[in-house]
């Protein structure tokens, strides 16, 4: 029986998405820009309303979205005085890069590279050499990570160019995979508590006369996953990571610029059968599906053999109104994972037959597959504003 038409509205257009500024306003962009204003060779000044500087340092605060920040400002009152000066003073955000999740956004930080060409393109892709799901945080199955990532990082390339690079953050992240490949170059220092990080930081950007050094707070995202971002656990923890970004400001070393930036914002999605969609329960979303990768708000979905187009039909029917849903080749063309000129073709088989991101306030669970990841309150990775646009807020001495 053929259906009415107005039993499926017209789905999301894709140009509708909003696109992160890559190669103008995106994570990628940021350590380039300053290791360019540094003198290391090959780099670009991308984020054009940054001014040089000879020390800098860049804290990722993850899940410190832009718009959380500006709803927040009775617990981060020094955060909140720092609002006018981000992204060069413009009192502007940039944009996380698609999907906003640690992942990605990690490995765009520290290569300087869209994640169509680092290749972490989400919390979980296929490896097209096991066809296998790849977890890219916790990097599970193992896989070569050169293979995986194989340009070098900035800190790798400023620190062959003489600027002393140093990353300091939880001693837990030392020898992991995603360090590798991401945030290696120069010398790692595991600290355990946010205010021994904010001091040594500080002295490692004193150590050279050009200074590049990251530091890292996770605390925060894990309150908002586990609580909500509207609840007083995640308020708690930003009125922490406040103090620290003051402690931190307060020991700049002379000529020193200190950027306060975040991995991706996040929202509070309802717990109802019209916010989740259960793809384990939804057997029009499972037909021709061999396997479920990225997260709730991002998904990539990998067809059986010759199923591909069929997916996308019933993807684009079910979701179209509440998804942007795009074949591989049409979110590739559509600029999702950087500039299609940039992208490398290692990449092209960890995307998805079929790539859906959230446009309303709902996710894509998988209750029996992804337990602990359907139960979860707070939730990011998609192109919405609320995902996307994170801070760069600047501090000088």
């Amino acid at each position: 029986m053929a259906y009415a038409a107005w039993d499926h509205p017209e789905p999301l257009a894709l140009g509708s998405a909003p696109l992160p500024e890559y190669g103008s306003g995106s994570l990628a962009d940021l350590l380039p820009t300053l290791a360019a204003g540094m003198a290391v060779p090959g780099m670009t000044a991308a984020i054009k309303e940054l001014t040089p500087a000879d020390r800098n340092c860049v804290f990722l605060v993850d899940g410190l979205g832009w718009e959380q920040l500006r709803a927040h400002p009775d617990e981060a009152p020094f955060l909140a005085s720092l609002l006018g000066s981000s992204r060069g003073g413009t009192g502007r955000p940039i944009t996380a890069g698609y999907p906003a999740t640690t992942a990605t956004s990690l490995a765009s930080v520290g290569t300087g590279l869209p994640p169509g060409a680092h290749g972490l393109p989400g919390y979980t892709v296929r490896n097209p050499a096991t066809d296998q799901l790849m977890n890219q945080l916790r990097w599970q199955p193992w896989t070569d990570p050169a293979a995986w990532q194989p340009y070098p990082t900035v800190f790798q390339l400023a620190a062959d160019a003489g600027v002393h690079s140093a990353q300091v953050s939880s001693p837990t992240f030392e020898r992991t995979p995603l360090t590798k490949v991401a945030l290696s170059g120069g010398t790692f220092h595991g600290r355990l508590t946010g205010e021994e990080r904010m001091d040594f930081a500080a002295e490692q950007l004193a150590a050279g006369d050009r200074s590049l050094v990251y530091t890292y707070y996770a605390e925060l995202d894990g309150a908002g996953h586990r609580y909500g971002v509207d609840s007083d656990t995640w308020r708690g923890q930003l009125m922490h990571v406040d103090r620290l970004v003051q402690r931190l400001a307060e020991q700049l070393p002379p000529r020193s610029a200190l950027y306060v930036t975040a991995d991706h914002g996040m929202l509070d999605v309802p717990f109802d059968e019209q916010h989740r969609i259960d793809f384990d329960e939804d057997w029009e979303l499972r037909a021709g599906v061999a396997l479920l990768g990225g997260e709730g708000r991002a998904r990539h979905v990998y067809a059986v053999p010759g199923a591909a187009g069929d997916v996308l039909t019933c993807w684009r029917e079910v979701l179209g109104e509440q998804f942007w849903v795009a074949s591989r080749d049409e979110a590739i063309a559509a600029g999702w994972f950087g500039p299609p000129d940039g992208f490398d073709e290692r990449v092209y088989g960890r995307i998805g037959d079929v790539v859906a991101a959230a446009h309303d306030d709902v996710l894509i669970i998988a209750s029996e597959r992804e337990p602990k990841e359907s139960a979860m309150v707070g939730n990011h990775g998609s192109m919405t504003p609320v995902e996307q646009l994170v801070p760069l807020l600047e501090v000088r001495s």
